[in-house]
């Protein structure tokens, strides 16, 4: 056994330990408790520092960290057309796959253990597998004009095809992702959802994130609309919400990971229920690309899995559960103007264990408990938190952005001592060139 010891030992399904110790045997966590009744063992004691499960990243693009800084200040339909423009023109399969690799080494420096990520290429599926991840990936599939259904449908069978072999494994699999109501048209839904059913996948899928998307859903307008009328596609109105259009689709289900949901009310949340989804809460990407706050309270009281997402960091820039359990916190307690809305060990439960609900892994992750698996993270008590009255809110209003000192996936060590154990200085080096690609594409199409 190997007797990992901290001053915070926080298990998230008990109460914090003091001078704790992770007993961990091989891939298997063994016993959590206080030092004074731990086993015997190989001793590594992190000191000063709390040590909490692997954080859970609900929702990201990985494949997208090369666009970075490329896309700011734009009204969403602008941000989806040059985001979709540029990767398309600029981003080889073998940049977006460095651009995946850069994004796990973020995440595990951050104290990510898994990540459920919706992906276009594939590549991110061969990025988990090779950094030794926990993950799913979500194959997306597009297709906004209904004579497309057959051609994406095809596409999609093909690339699941290719990857479910490599995804036989005990860390990753994969799923399906319809992107959004404003890319897949009602019939491709339709045919997701049965494909999806019939294989056994998971889904996910963008819903109800913009003002924007209601508008094309409700009234069959709105500049998401405008788009789609330039391109040919008719945009009737199609449902009372977004989520009322998945539902009357057949696309909601039990266990479908339904990203955003900032536009959604009671009726809604009574549907999302009643079909046993999940909810990726992703409180800074909302914030800044403007599309509001999301009602994460209402979800909680109806008993929704509710998980935290970074999205991708072209639309928020970084990737850091911790940060963004704290912005979850005051944004909650902004609108409603209540001070111990989302307390936060409940705001910690989103960042694991939620996340791990979300994703249907939570009897092998979430918690630090005997027979699960050993994934965890270590983050040292900095000036910046001490003194620490409260580990908990120390861990949630505290640490901020800061790197972890040791990260553990299946009791194997990916983060020591702050580095990344597997770290590629080359990849940096050829996401950077990426990055420097994007921008010079993006003044040309400014200039012209």
């Amino acid at each position: 056994m190997i007797r990992y010891r901290a001053r915070w030992l926080i298990p998230v399904s008990g109460p914090p330990i003091e001078d704790g110790v992770l007993g961990v045997v091989g891939e298997r966590i063994e016993y959590v408790g206080s030092v004074a009744g731990a086993p015997a063992g190989q001793e590594v004691d992190f000191g000063d520092a709390i040590l909490l499960p692997g954080l859970v990243n609900a929702h990201t693009h990985l494949e997208l960290t090369a666009m970075r800084g490329s896309l700011e200040e734009l009204a969403f339909a602008e941000w989806i057309d040059k985001l979709r423009a540029s990767r398309n023109e600029i981003l080889s399969d073998t940049m977006l796959l460095d651009s995946a690799r850069h994004g796990i080494a973020e995440g595990l420096l951050a104290g990510i253990t898994t990540y459920a990520d919706t992906c276009a290429s594939g590549v991110v599926l061969s990025a988990m597998l090779e950094m030794g991840v926990r993950g799913i990936m979500y194959q997306e599939v597009f297709g906004p004009a209904p004579e497309r259904r057959i051609g994406a449908m095809q596409e999609l069978r093909s690339r699941l095809d290719a990857a479910r072999p490599s995804a036989d494994s005990s860390l990753v699999r994969v799923g399906v992702s319809p992107h959004a109501p404003y890319t897949v048209s009602d019939e491709l839904y339709e045919d997701v959802a049965r494909y999806a059913r019939e294989a056994a996948l998971p889904v996910a899928v963008h819903v109800a994130e913009s003002a924007e998307e209601c508008d094309l859903v409700n009234r069959g307008a709105g500049t998401l609309a405008s788009r789609l009328s330039a391109r040919g596609i008719a945009t009737p109105v199609r449902g009372r919400s977004p989520i009322g259009l998945l539902d009357s689709l057949g696309a909601l289900g039990p266990g479908t990971l339904l990203i955003h949901c900032v536009h959604v009310d009671e009726a809604d949340l009574a549907l999302m229920t009643a079909r046993g989804c999940a909810v990726a809460h992703c409180p800074v990407s909302n914030a800044k690309l403007g599309h509001g706050v999301a009602p994460l309270t209402e979800m909680l009281s109806a008993g929704l899995p509710v998980g935290l997402g970074s999205d991708s960091v072209a639309s928020n820039n970084r990737m850091h559960m911790l940060e963004e359990a704290r912005t979850a916190v005051l944004q909650q307690r902004a609108r409603l103007r209540s001070h111990d809305a989302v307390p936060a060990a409940q705001a910690l439960e989103l960042a694991t264990i939620g996340g791990a609900k979300a994703l249907r892994l939570d009897g092998q992750i979430g918690t630090l408990e005997p027979g699960k698996d050993a994934d965890f993270a270590v983050f040292d008590v900095g000036a910046a938190a001490l003194p620490v009255g409260d580990p908990v809110a120390a861990a949630i209003f505290s640490l901020g952005g800061a790197a972890a000192k040791f990260v553990a996936v299946a009791g194997k060590p990916l983060v020591r001592d702050g580095r990344l154990l597997a770290a590629n200085d080359e990849v940096a080096g050829r996401v950077a060139a990426a990055g420097r690609a994007l921008r010079m594409w993006h003044d040309a199409a400014t200039t012209n």
